[in-house]
């Protein structure tokens, strides 16, 4: 019989301090990895996880209550499973602003729309599937990858962050993934994705093997052009996906969807935990979609002070990739990671998500973005002396 590691040892009972995560027997794809996360610190301005700044009027927080007042008064029930209610309104939304009709059979809803992208891997990847990104891009696709244990391709972009289109479609039919990621607009850079490189890409992915195609549109409602949402028509294996937490201000909330042909719905509900939707959140984001028109109209200023924000920029010197999100990436600096610390001294929170020798700032309100660009403009003036 062997005997027990001794006290204070990896393995043994009792030795919070010494036992760590490689001592237990998780996957070994998991092993020297790092939780997702932005910094959370406390300061001034924060401009760095692409929030929508503006709080929600009053008359929709009001709203929010007496919704969620009603349904609490069910608690002791399930919610409905199916987010029947949620679904057919997230289809007149999309409908009316996607300018392609849709109905409760090609929506569905989830928390976040991480875990839209994690269901969608769970029933079109797994273990001896991949799926492909262009990266830089949103990083979540990678790691969702591989936390269902689908693997995963980065596939390229050119220098001025755009999908190089022939090397994207080399690198599909070479992989031959089951899954394919194209994030219009991009994070962290900003830029969109045209019709015509969305169709390449789709074609090709079915050319190599009938693939399942994700259009991440997280960002879409800060564009300068139109959602692709209409491409979805006679393309089953396209899908579009989307959140509340960026347009319509709603980051707590916890609600991404997708829209796709209702056999990809199916599909996700093969896969989806009963009951994932709990009612207080499908309760709140039906009052937050009776109030479309007046969140809608914060998008407008923002996209007004991103533009303000990239002019701003270049007109200091700094090389800025145009943008149709809610955020700007911006350099380039021989050291972003000294460059994010001097702004952030200055007490304004950006990112350094690792693209080298840039950064992104998030569109915050005027005042915030001034305080921003006070900061970017010492820097500057750091730099040249």
């Amino acid at each position: 019989m062997s005997s027990s590691p001794p006290p204070g040892s990896p393995g043994s009972p009792g030795s919070p301090g010494t036992f760590g995560i490689d001592d237990l027997p998780v996957r070994d794809e998991l092993r020297g990895k790092s939780p997702y996360g932005a910094p959370q610190l406390t300061v001034p301005v924060q401009l760095n996880v692409n929030e929508n700044p503006y709080p929600l009027p009053e008359v929709l927080v009001e709203r929010i209550a007496e919704r969620v007042r009603e349904a609490a008064r069910g608690l002791n029930r399930y919610p409905d499973r199916d987010a029947v209610e949620l679904r057919t309104q997230l289809a007149a939304y999309l409908t009316r602003t996607g300018k392609h009709p849709l109905t409760l059979a090609n929506v569905w809803a989830a928390n976040g729309s991480n875990e839209v992208i994690q269901q969608l891997l769970q029933a079109f990847g797994g273990p001896g599937r991949t799926a492909i990104g262009f990266e830089p891009s949103y990083s979540m696709h990678g790691l969702i990858a591989r936390s269902t244990n689908t693997g995963w391709i980065s596939g390229p972009r050119g220098e001025d962050f755009t999908i190089d289109v022939p090397a994207a479609v080399a690198a599909i039919a070479a992989h031959r993934p089951e899954v394919v990621f194209i994030t219009s607009p991009n994070n962290p850079t900003g830029t969109a994705v045209d019709a015509e490189t969305v169709l390449a890409l789709y074609e090709a992915a079915q050319a190599a093997k009938p693939s399942l195609v994700v259009l991440d549109e997280a960002y879409v409602e800060f564009s300068h052009g139109d959602s692709l949402l209409p491409l979805i028509e006679g393309r089953p294996n396209l899908v579009v996906s989307r959140t509340m937490s960026k347009a319509f201000g709603a980051a707590g909330l916890r609600l991404g969807y997708l829209a796709a042909h209702p056999a990809v719905i199916d599909a996700v509900q093969l896969v989806r935990l009963p009951y994932h939707l709990s009612a207080i959140t499908q309760a709140t984001a039906l009052a937050a979609l009776e109030h479309t028109d007046t969140l809608l109209g914060y998008v407008e200023n923002l996209k007004a002070e991103r533009d303000r924000l990239v002019a701003e920029l270049r007109g200091l010197g700094f090389e800025v990739t145009d943008s149709d999100a809610n955020f700007v990436q911006f350099g380039r600096f021989e050291d972003p990671h000294a460059a994010w610390q001097w702004i952030l001294d200055r007490g304004v929170l950006i990112r350094d998500n690792g693209v080298p020798g840039r950064l992104r700032v998030t569109a915050g309100t005027p005042s915030e973005n001034d305080a921003f660009l006070d900061a970017v403009r010492d820097l500057k003036k750091e730099q040249n002396a």
